[in-house]
């Protein structure tokens, strides 16, 4: 499902059908990532880039409790001047709030960001009007969608197994452990185990992958 040679994917809820059709779209523009290593390379760069915003992240975090509440996004969304119905808003707190704990930590609030830039109408949705600095956002969110688009050979929406080796394969030629390689990325992204990667699983994974999430729990254990 998903893949190169497999039957369409079937969206799961209409926030996913949302992000597929967004994606789709964007697909059409095509991709400057042209290999594995070269999206490998922007990591760190895209890491130092999230890690500013984590300034952001705490201003609206407005008891200090760590997390993001839904009147707290609300009000993120209104500052911000980000025009998502409630229903938008809602929807993308459940998708997002992955341990139901009714709170969007700062990892969780990168990937509702991040789907909030692919899903905006408006191209200046993400364009802070408080005077809040927001350190490369577009750009950085850019550069997480080319990433995705680059892996989405067949430009589905979704990511197969099949597509993730191909994407390792043609940048690592010959290495006998490139299938392995692709397998335990593609395992790190597959939360639901069905065979195919979302760009909200792509987010969640990628976050792992430079440490953000980790940082999260450290700063959990501290504040114990």
């Amino acid at each position: 499902m998903g893949g190169i040679l497999g039957k369409a994917a079937v969206p799961q809820t209409k926030l996913e059908a949302k992000i597929v059709e967004a994606m789709q779209r964007r697909e059409k523009e095509g991709t400057s990532i042209k290999s594995f290593d070269n999206m490998l390379l922007k990591f760190p760069k895209i890491d130092e880039n999230l890690q500013k915003c984590k300034a952001v992240f705490q201003e609206f975090d407005v008891d200090g409790n760590g997390a993001i509440d839904p009147k707290e996004l609300k009000y993120c969304f209104h500052k911000l001047e980000i025009n998502f119905t409630d229903e938008e808003i809602n929807d993308l707190f459940e998708a997002c709030d992955v341990n139901h704990h009714m709170g969007i930590k700062f990892n969780e609030f990168i990937v509702l960001l991040c789907l909030v830039y692919l899903l905006r109408d408006n191209s200046n949705a993400l364009h802070a009007q408080s005077g809040m600095d927001l350190p490369n956002f577009e750009s950085t969110f850019e550069t997480l969608v080319d990433a995705f688009v680059f892996l989405d050979i067949n430009k589905d929406g979704y990511v197969s197994k099949s597509e993730m080796v191909q994407a390792i394969n043609e940048t690592t030629s010959g290495e006998g452990s490139s299938g392995r390689i692709a397998m335990k990325r593609f395992e790190e992204m597959d939360w639901d185990k069905n065979g195919m990667v979302n760009f909200k699983e792509f987010l969640f994974a990628f976050t792992r992958w430079v440490g953000i999430e980790d940082m999260e729990e450290e700063d959990d254990e501290s504040n114990a």
